[in-house]
């Protein structure tokens, strides 16, 4: 005669527990992404300022009343050096003010480097004719004859001329990073093994990702190889670091190297919007962790091929090191942790 085993029942305390646990989680889930757009506020943006002495202090102080710290202006000696201050994302635009009386100004933008900065300068330019074409008005001349000019100094490729691709693409190769890592850490054993997978995982994904998002949707332009370069380093990072918090905490390290990527460093990255619009200091750390170092990295190597990156391909190769160095830090500290088990041979008797 059969006899089935029954499963035993779950006590009602733990029950109840683990529910208010898994709310509890979800909550801090939602509230980790949510958190920097709720208090993300434009403010402190770099942008370059040409012009009369005079006219640029006026308008300054127009722009602070009407919007207290959202611009934080840097002197440009003219129009020639504000499109390079754009070029080395030293800032996010300019506005050129004309020399001579009743001329418009030119605003200038970069919608390679952020979509929203590129927004708000078109609303200053906004500003600027509706002044413009009062003062022309009142003294008695024709306001059609001066018209403010937005000039995009760094367009969006045309295969995505909202910029959405390149902000959605972060995401994925966070993403991207964690599973490559996860599966690393749990389905391959030993040091130099694990080594030699994050090795291979990082120039594959590497070429593979840059073949879809170069090549086939062209949402990335720029130099194929140093493209490839970026993303495999800033993916095998993610990855590495994730491997390293295994072997030295067993899969507690996968949980704690999780977390701090995807509940910590991906919503501070600053994809979709200038890390400086993120209450301090959390834009700038942001900038030291894998998703923002990666996110900054890429878009600078894309589209700002005279801008200086050394910061953030030092910041990705810190954390592939540090992976590499907790990698083979646990392996040696599970070979200490285990026991001899030769022993020494009983006399006989």
């Amino acid at each position: 005669m059969s006899t089935s085993t029954v499963a035993p029942r779950t006590g009602w305390p733990r029950a109840v527990v683990v529910g208010i646990l898994g709310s509890i989680v979800v909550g801090i889930v939602v509230l980790a992404f949510l958190w920097p757009a709720k208090m993300s506020t434009p403010q402190h943006l770099p942008v370059s300022i040409s012009g009369p002495v005079e006219t640029a202090s006026m308008l300054e102080s127009g722009l602070a009343e009407n919007a207290p710290d959202t611009f934080d202006f840097v002197q440009a000696d003219d129009r020639d050096d504000a499109v390079t201050q754009i070029e080395r994302r030293e800032t996010y635009g300019a506005i050129i003010l004309a020399d001579a009386p009743g001329d418009a100004p030119e605003v200038l933008t970069a919608p390679a480097g952020s979509a929203v900065a590129t927004q708000m300068l078109g609303q200053v330019a906004t500003q600027l004719q509706a002044q413009l074409t009062q003062a022309i008005t009142a003294a008695g001349g024709d306001p059609t004859t001066a018209v403010v000019t937005v000039t995009p100094i760094v367009p969006l490729a045309d295969s995505d001329p909202t910029g959405t691709g390149l902000a959605a693409a972060s995401f994925p190769l966070t993403i991207g990073g964690m599973l490559g890592g996860v599966l690393i850490a749990l389905g391959v054993a030993g040091a130099m093994r694990r080594l030699v997978a994050l090795a291979g995982f990082g120039a594959g994904v590497g070429l593979v990702l840059t073949l879809i998002l170069h090549t086939w949707f062209e949402y990335i332009p720029g130099d194929f190889w140093l493209n490839a370069l970026a993303i495999s380093l800033s993916i095998t990072a993610t990855a590495a670091f994730i491997v390293g918090c295994s072997s030295l905490l067993g899969r507690a390290g996968i949980g704690v190297a999780v977390v701090l990527t995807m509940f910590v460093g991906n919503p501070l990255s600053a994809a979709a919007a200038p890390w400086q619009f993120l209450p301090e200091p959390w834009g700038i750390i942001g900038q030291f962790f894998v998703p923002g170092a990666a996110n900054s990295l890429i878009r600078t190597v894309s589209y700002f091929p005279d801008a200086d990156a050394s910061a953030q391909w030092w910041i990705l190769v810190g954390w592939l090191a540090l992976g590499l160095i907790l990698t083979v830090a646990g392996h040696y500290r599970s070979r200490a942790a285990v026991p001899s088990t030769v022993e020494a041979p009983a006399l006989a008797v």
